[in-house]
């Protein structure tokens, strides 16, 4: 059995539960989990679809696409995770330190980095 990392529940923090799996790389799969674990991020989802790939004969862009999004849900299924990125974001934007914003900003772009070479199941 593979340890998953564990986010907390409820205003207290009381009940660990484990963070979602990354489902089968595909759209479908991805639309579904965004669906059932991270349902604040659908409406993007389905607009930037619909917007570049729905009606599109050319699937070049659809690798883009499923990087972007597969990204996104991993970020998004961990709030944890979700928390600390978009803390280190604010302490970067607010910084009157350069060197400071460039290592909240490295650090931010790493945490993102590795959040999409999660492979699935993960």
């Amino acid at each position: 059995m593979t340890a998953q990392p564990l986010h907390f529940d409820g205003p207290g923090g009381d009940r660990p539960r484990p963070v979602p799996p990354m489902p089968e790389r595909t759209p479908q799969a991805s639309r579904l989990a965004i669906q059932e674990h991270a349902p604040h991020l659908l409406p993007d989802f389905e607009a930037h679809w619909r917007r570049d790939i729905g009606d599109a004969f050319n699937l070049t862009p659809v690798p883009a696409f499923m990087r972007l999004w597969w990204t996104q849900y991993a970020i998004a299924r961990d709030p944890g995770l979700e928390a600390h990125l978009n803390d280190l974001q604010a302490r970067a934007a607010k910084s009157e330190d350069p060197h400071e914003s460039v290592r909240l900003l490295a650090e931010y772009s790493r945490l993102r980095r590795a959040a999409g070479l999660v492979e699935p199941g993960r």
